[in-house]
């Protein structure tokens, strides 16, 4: 495998796993720290699509496929990674797996988030997905973090 076919982050966050597991599997409030409108709830077997609402971002549409709701424990979906050009047709790319693991930690939840399969993609995509992708699941940590504190 490359040095870039997975992203792997990890947060311990001072939520209890309960709460952090709602946060991150009911799409309304994964689509409030996430930064998109979702338009149903995620079903395993299922796409869920919404608007991003991230500053700069509203023009692209967001889709998930939900892969696994194994509760409290590990959340997975595919979807294709930094899919942003809206003239463009991603549908015959391969998709990327992106599952959040919860543990309870020290009195709080370690989250790991990671998304594999990147290496699939088409050649020219992969160095962007990646970076850009690495640089976001940060964020995306740091966003759910800030939801759970507030």
């Amino acid at each position: 495998m490359s040095a870039t076919n997975e992203i792997r982050k990890q947060l311990r966050i001072r939520a209890p796993q309960a709460r952090v597991w709602r946060a991150i599997t009911d799409s309304q409030q994964f689509g409030t720290w996430f930064h998109v409108k979702l338009e149903a709830p995620f079903v395993v077997g299922q796409p869920t699509s919404g608007q991003i609402t991230y500053p700069g971002w509203e023009h692209v549409r967001f889709t998930l496929h939900t892969e696994a709701i194994e509760p409290e424990a590990r959340f997975a979906y595919r979807w294709h990674p930094y899919a942003v050009d809206m003239n463009k047709d991603y549908s015959s790319e391969p998709t990327t797996l992106v599952e959040f693991l919860l543990q309870p930690r020290d009195g709080g939840t370690l989250v790991t988030v990671v998304e594999s399969g990147l290496a699939r993609l088409p050649p020219e995509r992969i160095a962007e997905a990646f970076r850009m992708n690495e640089r976001g699941w940060a964020e995306q940590l740091d966003n759910i973090r800030a939801y759970l504190d507030a």
